[in-house]
């Protein structure tokens, strides 16, 4: 996978699940089995940190090889959705969160490791 179609995919995945924390907190409490925050302003918070994230993927996807796009993406991919994907699985088997916070262990993890891949196959001076 490209680093272009990389930024774009979490880009996309992060504004999604921002917009849903900001807007659709009681749709996504129903679907994890989870009672809504308390109080909101953490859900807030997330989303918005969310939101931010997905547009600074716009970096990366302009100009995937320029230092800063590759930067952002280590950060973002590896550093942050690892380390998400690693907490929400440590979370679930230690404090027993609900099995439904895997997914997002998944799809972080995923996307770490997606990322992780096409930075190291790529150098800093390839086209993209």
């Amino acid at each position: 996978m490209s680093l272009r179609a990389i930024a774009a995919v979490s880009g996309i995945y992060d504004a999604l699940v921002g917009v849903a924390m900001l807007a659709g907190r009681p749709l996504l409490s129903q679907l994890f089995g989870v009672p809504l925050p308390e109080p909101p302003i953490h859900a807030d918070l997330n989303g918005v940190f969310l939101v931010a994230v997905a547009a600074g993927y716009l970096i990366p996807y302009r100009e995937p090889q320029s230092s800063s796009g590759r930067l952002y993406l280590w950060v973002m991919g590896p550093l942050l959705k690892g380390g998400g994907a690693l907490a929400f699985a440590l979370d679930h088997f230690l404090r027993h969160s609900p099995a439904s916070f895997l997914l997002f262990a998944a799809s972080d993890g995923v996307l770490a490791a997606l990322t992780l891949v096409a930075l190291v196959s790529t150098s800093s001076t390839a086209g993209e």
